[in-house]
């Protein structure tokens, strides 16, 4: 009888293991069986080519995705990150024209997307406008700029020391992949090892506790905008120097990807629940998923379809288990 009663107790531990072990990790599951589809579906998917392009046309909504998580994680949103990336390209194109250092171009265009992301944190907390309807305007309003500089033409010609940023490095590996991974560890470091981090848990998880803690909440979420608009403004500038050319309808619809690639990586648009890691990872989810459609020949109006069907379900399989923790 004991011996029975025994085993059973076993049997019950390693099943609840099992399913702890699925519930921590469950995003990286369905990141593994992405590539068992993909390899399964094509035998280009898994060639260092592939993984390679894949890589790059990841980075840009990877470097936005990790600003759009600071965002989130404060309870916040984002709209304007595309409008600011293609802003902050044709600023970077168009000082380079004038002769200016890249250095100097790229400071100056980098302090630019933090004062447009203070902007946003600043009309959100000071005037206690939706980030939604602050954000929006400042989408409007980038996007207007951006197009207004040129009269919607391309800059070309952009200095070779530049457009070098859009290359490769040891031989193969895209610049800003590496870029992208350097800041995704940055990031990661600065969430789960800083008070700063933890702060802003806090304020995402409770903003009046926070309050009644001592905790500066407005500053806090400023901050996070102004992270934000630092990021688009480093994709801003990345993505002029890839293309060889200050774009200004260049991240159009990018802001819908990040917030995807976010939501799906498993941050709460709650605020107070997320991580990088995971961000990391949905980026790469969303980035396989169109990839594999791409190797397959799929019309990009039946990817539109399928994309927004792989996003639904897989949002809703995060929030169940996210129920279920």
């Amino acid at each position: 009888m004991n011996a029975n009663m025994e085993v059973t107790q076993v049997q019950q531990t390693k099943s609840l293991s099992i399913k702890n072990i699925l519930k921590k990790y469950n995003l990286f599951f369905i990141f593994l069986g992405f590539i068992l589809i993909g390899s399964i579906l094509s035998d280009q998917f898994l060639s260092v080519q592939n993984l390679l392009n894949l890589l790059q046309q990841s980075s840009f909504v990877g470097i936005v995705s990790i600003g759009m998580t600071f965002v989130i994680l404060v309870a916040g949103i984002d709209l304007s990150v595309g409008a600011v990336l293609a802003l902050t390209g044709m600023l970077v194109s168009i000082l380079l024209g004038t002769g200016m250092t890249p250095i100097l171009a790229i400071v100056i265009t980098l302090i630019t997307g933090s004062f447009l992301g203070f902007v946003n944190g600043f009309v959100s907390t000071k005037f206690k406008v939706p980030a939604f309807i602050a954000t929006l305007a400042m989408m409007v309003s980038a996007r207007g700029l951006a197009l207004l500089s040129t009269n919607g033409e391309p800059i070309y010609d952009l200095p070779e020391g530049f457009t070098a940023l859009g290359g490769n490095v040891f031989g193969k590996i895209p610049f800003t992949a590496m870029v992208w991974i350097t800041l995704t560890i940055v990031a990661l470091v600065v969430l789960k090892y800083t008070t700063f981090g933890r702060k802003i848990y806090a304020v995402g998880g409770n903003e009046e506790s926070s309050r009644l803690s001592g905790i500066p909440v407005e500053k806090y979420v400023t901050w996070c905008f102004v992270i934000a608009g630092l990021l688009a403004a480093v994709a801003g500038i990345l993505m002029s120097a890839w293309l060889t050319v200050g774009q200004p309808t260049a991240g159009t619809g990018l802001e819908l990807d990040v917030i995807a690639a976010v939501v799906i990586g498993g941050t709460s648009l709650m605020g107070g629940k997320g991580s990088i890691g995971g961000t990391f990872i949905g980026v790469l989810i969303m980035s396989m998923i169109v990839n594999i459609f791409n190797l397959l020949g799929l019309s990009s109006y039946y990817q539109s379809i399928f994309m927004g069907l792989i996003i639904v379900l897989a949002l809703i399989m995060n929030q169940y288990i996210i129920n279920k923790k």
